[in-house]
Formats: C-alpha cells, structure tokens, sequence
C-alpha cells in the first residue's frame, strides 16, 4: 500500500500540494518512523479550499435531496468495498491494532454516509395552518462548514461531520489532526469518486494556526470541532466573532456505575471496552470506574485475569488487540498521570509501565483505592489508564459519578433495570448506557453536557445542527394598514 499520499490536501476535486507550507511528518507509532511527509495549508491554499467550497455549495445546494443522498450512498458502499485498505491506512494514521480498525473506523463511517444518504429526502420543512392564512417553512442549509477533527479516530470523524453537512446541502472543508492526517483524504477521494461535485468536499492539513484561520474566515458559515476542552473554549471564542454556529464534541472523565448485582462478566467487559479500546484514546471512556464494596474484589480479581489476555505487537497483525499510544508525546502525557496517581497514594493494581518492545506502549493500568481528589480522578488521561473507587449506594454513585465538570458519557451496570433507569435518568451526561458501554451507532444522538460540550452529531438530530430554518407567512386576503 501506498502511504505517502499523493499530495497533502485535496481541494476542488483534485489533489493539491503547496511545498511552502510548515513539515508535517506523519509517525507510524509502532515503529516511531516517519512513514509520509505532508505540508500544513498555506494562506493561499486555506483560499483555494474556502473559495472552492462556496462556489461548489451553491451548485450542491441546488440538487435534490435524493440526488444528494445517492451520492452519499454510493459513497457508503465504495469505503465498505474498500474497508481492508483504509483499515491498514488507519493503523498506520493512528496505530490502532488492524482488529479494531477493520471493524469500528471505516465502517463506522461508511454507516454515517448511508444513513444520512438515507435521511436526506426526508428534510423538509411544514406546513401550519393560520385559518385562511398559512405559514410553511424551508430547512435550508447553511453554506460552508468547517470541520476539525481529532487524531483517535480520523475516518470516523470525517465522515461523522461530512455525512450530515452533505446531506442537508452544505459544503465542507475539514482539517484532520496533524497527527494523523492521511485517512481523510480517502474520504475526499471516496465522496468524489461517488459523484459529489468537485469542491463539496475538501480536505486541507495543518497545525493549529490553520485551524484558526478556517474559524474566523468570514467565508465559513459552521464550524464543527471534535477536541480537547481547551480547544474547545479557544474555537467557541473565535466562532463567536462572527456569530457562527458551532457543533462541539469535546473531552470527558465519565463514570462508569457497577452495582453488586451486574453480571460480572458483562461488567468488567464494559470496564475494557470503556478504557482500554483503542489504547483508552476515547473521548466517552468511563474511566471513573464505580464498584459498590460487594462485588469489589471480585471485580478487580477478574479484571486483572482479563487483562492478561492483552496482546500487544504489530497492530497490523490481526492477532494483535491492544496497539501503541499515537505518539511518543502522548504517551509521556499519560505516563505523568499514572506517576501522579502513585505519588497520591492509589494502589496500582496492574501495568502501569513500558513494555519491552519498539512503539509508543503502555500497559493496560489499573488504579484501585481511588478518591474523588486525585488527580487521576479529576482530569482526562486519554491513555489506559482506570481508576477504581468503591461506593456504598446508589444515592452516593450517583452524587459522585456527576461531580465533575465533564459531562459526555455515563454507564451503569445493575441486573435490576428500574435501577439503571433511575441512574440514566440522573445522570448528568448527555450519553449514557445500561449494561453496555461505548456503542455509538450513527442512528443515536451523541454528544456531551457541561464542558464536554454543545450540540449533537449522528441520528436526525444531527440535521438541526447543520440546517436552518426559514419561516414563510402566506396572505391569502387583502392587507390593510392604519394609514
């Protein structure tokens, strides 16, 4: 496969490359190589990729709806057909294990881009009735939008954020992570090949400062991100100049609720799966592990034998489970947190360190004993790293799970589901889970409260942040005046 792409960004249907533009090197993080070279958007470029899409919006806004959604069907099946190649390029973007890509990154995207090329028809507007007059209204689309996305799940993402800009009748410029910014240029590639007109869809790389440059443009009309939270605050600042909308997936410290009567097995299922997927480089993870007393031992007995089923290597060897840390840096990061976690008194259960082989590694870290003013307890790790605190009853899970100032996701695990209706009911997130953890299907809302966020992206909920409404009043009689 080839890795190095043909050109850094892809604008108006056609790749572009602008050499002046700052180094990107893109780090294969199982071998700390540099396995392509790209350069970040220049002043012109930012431009071309702007002026490109509001030229090729009015010409998309312009289609139906079903022409559109045909489009973004077709695109669907083209990524499904081609899920074993961009699997491998996200392993290489991002250095999750092949086993995970091949069935969570692509297809997961390919499910957004059908789903809303199915929704697309069904924008429309009403009808209301005002005795011999009526009003009706039009969902128009916005105009140009402007994604960020996040370096854990780059395809995703792109699509997650293009699917429904697409479908309502938008164009879109999206700047990937810098750290891993080859898989949405397949997008691009994919949604033009599948007849999207040249320019709907344009991909541009950067550091931070192209990012800003994309917020302030006075050509954009949406600004979509997908971060950190100090991001996040930085981009609803800059996107408020200019009053434009914004949709924001930001981080999380999301708890996870296991009560005395969950099925362990399913529990501690829902405990891997909600920190050590993808490395724990999840914004939903539950890391704040709650485990009333009785069954608190047991848990981490069985947890600790689970974990020992851990297979790290080559994340491009389907055997391997658990990949690398997406850079170096981020693994100095979490390697801070489990240091700051020792020195205030958790008990490190398992992992914690470097294993001995080429990669940004880190084992799977267990934290047991933990209180609610750690620091562990308190701030987003993104690495797998769990805490484990004990709890007593239901009213104080609940009274703790919610005291932070994220709120993105929440799970509880209970045989007894008046319970866990109780605790989804409570909770103060705004995706939460009853004996599960992390699904995220493109047919459900998903987004955050607090500070992890604003507004809502997949399912039809996603069509209001992406979409505007028009009000058109109709007299049917004469119109007087006082004068």
């Amino acid at each position: 496969m080839q890795i190095q792409p043909t050109a850094s960004h892809f604008i108006d249907g056609k790749y572009v490359e602008d050499t002046a533009g700052e180094v990107i090197e893109v780090i294969y993080p199982y071998t700390g190589k540099v396995i392509a070279t790209l350069h970040a958007a220049t002043p012109a470029i930012v431009g071309q990729a702007l002026d490109a899409a509001r030229r090729a919006q009015k010409e998309w806004a312009g289609w139906s709806a079903t022409e559109r959604g045909r489009v973004l069907r077709r695109a669907a099946d083209i990524m499904r057909a081609r899920n074993h190649d961009l699997s491998v390029l996200e392993t290489y973007d991002t250095g999750k294990p092949y086993q995970e890509t091949s069935v969570a990154d692509a297809t997961s995207g390919a499910d957004a881009l059908e789903y809303f090329g199915g929704l697309a028809a069904s924008i429309t507007g009403e009808y209301i009735p005002l005795g011999d007059d009526f009003v009706y209204t039009r969902r128009e689309p916005l105009g140009v939008c402007v994604g960020i996305g996040a370096w854990n799940y780059p395809t995703q993402i792109a699509c997650w954020k293009g699917a429904p800009a697409l479908a309502c009748g938008n164009a879109m410029v999206f700047k990937p992570s810098e750290t891993t910014p080859l898989s949405a240029l397949k997008v691009a590639e994919i949604l033009c090949e599948a007849g999207a007109p040249a320019g709907v869809y344009n991909v541009i790389q950067g550091y931070g400062a192209v990012g800003a440059s994309l917020i302030t443009d006075p050509r954009v009309d949406k600004v979509s991100l997908t971060g950190s939270v100090p991001t996040g605050r930085k981009v609803y600042a800059a996107a408020a100049e200019g009053i434009r909308n914004v949709t924001m997936e930001l981080g999380g410290k999301s708890p996870l609720v296991i009560f005395d009567d969950a099925d362990l097995e399913s529990a501690v299922s829902g405990a891997i799966l909600g920190n050590f997927y993808s490395s724990g480089q999840v914004c939903s993870n539950g890391t704040r592990v709650f485990v009333q007393n009785g069954i608190k031992d047991a848990f981490l007995k069985r947890l600790t034998e689970r974990l020992a089923g851990v297979k790290m290597g080559d994340p491009q060897d389907p055997d391997v489970n658990f990949g690398p840390m997406v850079s170096e840096k981020q693994r100095d990061i979490v390697e801070g947190f489990i240091a700051k976690g020792i020195a205030e008194g958790a008990t490190l259960v398992c992992g914690g360190k470097r294993p001995d082989m080429p990669g940004f590694f880190l084992e799977p870290t267990v934290f047991a004993d933990v209180s609610d003013d750690m620091t562990i307890a308190r701030d987003e790790i993104f690495g797998p790293v769990m805490s484990v605190f004990d709890f007593d009853t239901e009213e104080e899970a609940l009274m703790r799970a919610n005291d932070t100032i994220y709120g993105l996701a929440a799970g509880v695990f209970t045989a007894d589901l008046t319970r866990g209706h109780r605790m989804a009911a409570g909770f103060a997130a705004g995706t939460c889970y009853i004996n599960t953890y992390n699904d995220a299907p493109v047919e459900a809302p998903f987004g955050g409260s607090k500070l992890s966020g604003v507004g809502r992206e997949n399912s039809k909920a996603a069509i209001e942040y992406y979409s505007q409404i028009k009000s058109v009043y109709v007299r049917m009689g004469d119109l007087e005046a006082p004068f």
